[in-house]
Formats: C-alpha cells, structure tokens, sequence
C-alpha cells in the first residue's frame, strides 16, 4: 500500500448526495479482479455519452479534474453494495481522498485497506468547502494524516476522525498483512519457545 503522510493537492467538487458503489463502479466492470485500468471506469455511466465519448460537462473530463487528488462528494458517499472496486477506481484515477458528511461503513474501510482516505466533516464545513471551490477552483487543501487534520487556503485547520489503526498502517504504507510481517522477529522467537516446550 503507498504510504500516506501529507497531501497538497487541487480539489474536485462533486456536489451529488447518495452517491452509491454503482454509480462510482458500474456493475458491468466487476468482473476484473485485477485493479489495473479501473480509473478508466470511475463514474463511467456519468463520464461518457452512450457512444463512450466523453461527456464534456461531467467534471472528471473538464482540465481543472486533471491532477487533482482530493474529491470533494455530496453527503453519504459510498453507499451501497460492497464492492472493493469502487475504491479501485477511485485510486486508479488518482484520488487519494475524499471527504464528505459520512460514509457507508464497508466503503470506509474499504478506502482505509487501500490506501484512500475518507474525511468526514460537518454539514457547515462541507458547505463552506463548495462555496470555496465555486469562488476559487484552483485553491488547494493539505492533509496531513500524523495530525488529522485539513488545512484550509486561509491557514485553518479542520480535524476529522480516522481510528488508530488505519491511521498507524497508512502512515507506514503497509496493509495488515504487512503490519503482521513487522513482527516477524517476534513470532519466530515465539515460536522458538514453543519448541522447547
């Protein structure tokens, strides 16, 4: 899993509440068990006209979604059927969050297992956070996981919640297998042990 410490990046705003896995993944894309490619698939029955061009007012294709790495969503993102390659497609089109009022909670620890960081804020922050990318698209947010915190263009900082163990192996870049292999010494001497026994 690629390691997440801090993140400054341009935002994209997605003012769409109840956006399901389906709507971020169409079913159809399901069968691929490999997460290449599924960044072409993100939001796809919104992305592309029914010839598979693509659509020139949906956001992703406009040239201020290029680069950017925060998606700023509607309330209750995620919601839906449990399906990991929402996130893929997520993470494949470059997302490394994205933050809203709530999340399902399949969806978050889904993101959390790879690598995307879901960033639950209040309804007046969330409301704030469009009205600034209406006014200023090209603004940046930092996050900065050690801390948990959003900083804002003027300076402020917005804390969100993350548990302690997401938050530990992301800052490591590990998944849980991988957080188990750091004990490695330890369960072979363990396992030492038990021999003599």
């Amino acid at each position: 899993m690629t390691q997440f410490t801090t993140l400054s990046s341009q935002v994209v705003s997605l003012p769409i509440n109840d956006v399901d896995t389906d709507q971020i993944i169409p079913a159809r894309f399901l069968k691929a068990t490999d997460k290449s490619g599924m960044g072409d698939h993100l939001f796809a029955d919104w992305r592309y006209t029914s010839d598979g061009s693509p659509e020139p007012d949906f956001i992703l294709n406009k040239p201020e979604a290029r680069g950017a790495q925060i998606l700023l969503a509607g309330n209750n993102f995620g919601c839906g059927s449990s399906r990991e390659h929402a996130i893929w497609a997520l993470t494949g089109f470059g997302f490394r969050a994205v933050i809203s009022t709530s999340f399902a909670d399949i969806f978050r620890n889904n993101a959390l297992k790879n690598g995307l960081i879901p960033i639950a804020v209040d309804l007046e922050m969330h409301h704030e956070l469009f009205d600034l990318f209406a006014e200023i698209p090209d603004a940046k947010l930092t996050i900065d996981l050690a801390t948990q915190t959003v900083c804002l263009p003027d300076d402020r900082r917005v804390s969100f919640p993350i548990d302690s163990f997401s938050r530990h192996c992301l800052l490591r870049g590990v998944d849980e297998l991988g957080y188990l292999l750091g004990f490695e010494k330890q369960i072979g001497e363990f396992e030492a042990r038990l021999v003599d026994y």
